[in-house]
């Protein structure tokens, strides 16, 4: 069970990370919410790092191809992100502003493996950053106010990436920490699941949010789009 568990979340996340820079890529955004992918990145990157120097583990090579490909989407974060933020929002502030959140994520990492070690520094981090993504992948899908930048193969693979961890070390470890946050982040999971099947199948209801409703009797004049 454990290596059938192990390789189910290593496949779904690979997954995830693919189809997030096909779509970022194919509609110039980015596909992974940014303190998500900053926490992402650092743990990957930190813990390849950890894993194959010294004694390898298999865990270390895929961490390695997670990094790679999230290297991808944190390229696809830096030339098109600037787009998803108000205008008064000058790019080099927006650069800026990326570069500071990564920054963070990597203290965040790193304090973890000061406070705990780094066996249970990977798990605790690993699962509380699951549960951050989990809302803010739905934050975005609101913000954005439809399904640009994200698709029902995402938001499936994620759970499942999840799913089989918290499975593997919540109930078969016995760690109640790992399975309560797990189940948590299965919650949030399964809501924007909802969500995401919810506006493919209403594709005209984030447009329709953005259109203001006029009072009884009131016209609204036509607006125009002003140029960035």
């Amino acid at each position: 069970m454990d290596p059938f568990l192990s390789a189910l979340s290593g496949l779904a996340w690979t997954i995830v990370y693919i189809d997030a820079i096909r779509i970022g890529f194919r509609q110039r955004t980015y596909a992974i919410p940014l303190a998500a992918l900053g926490l992402n990145f650092a743990w990957e990157t930190t813990y390849t790092v950890h894993d194959l120097t010294g004694e390898v583990s298999p865990q270390g090579w895929i961490n390695l191809v997670w990094a790679l490909a999230d290297l991808a989407i944190v390229y696809t974060f830096f030339a098109f992100g600037r787009a998803e933020y108000p205008r008064w929002v000058p790019r080099s502030l927006f650069a800026a502003f990326g570069t500071l959140v990564f920054a963070a994520s990597y203290a965040v990492q790193w304090l973890f493996i000061a406070e705990y070690g780094v066996h249970e520094a990977a798990r605790y981090s690993a699962f509380l950053q699951n549960l951050l993504m989990s809302g803010l992948f739905i934050a975005m899908l609101v913000a954005r106010r439809g399904l640009r930048g994200q698709t029902l193969t995402i938001a499936v693979a994620k759970w499942l990436g999840t799913l089989a961890p918290t499975i593997l070390i919540g109930v078969l470890d016995h760690s109640s920490f790992v399975l309560g946050v797990g189940l948590l982040c299965s919650v949030f999971d399964l809501v924007y699941i909802g969500l995401v099947v919810w506006l493919k199948r209403h594709p005209d209801a984030g447009a329709a949010a953005d259109a203001p409703t006029p009072a009884p009797g009131v016209r609204l004049p036509a607006q125009r789009v002003v140029g960035d």
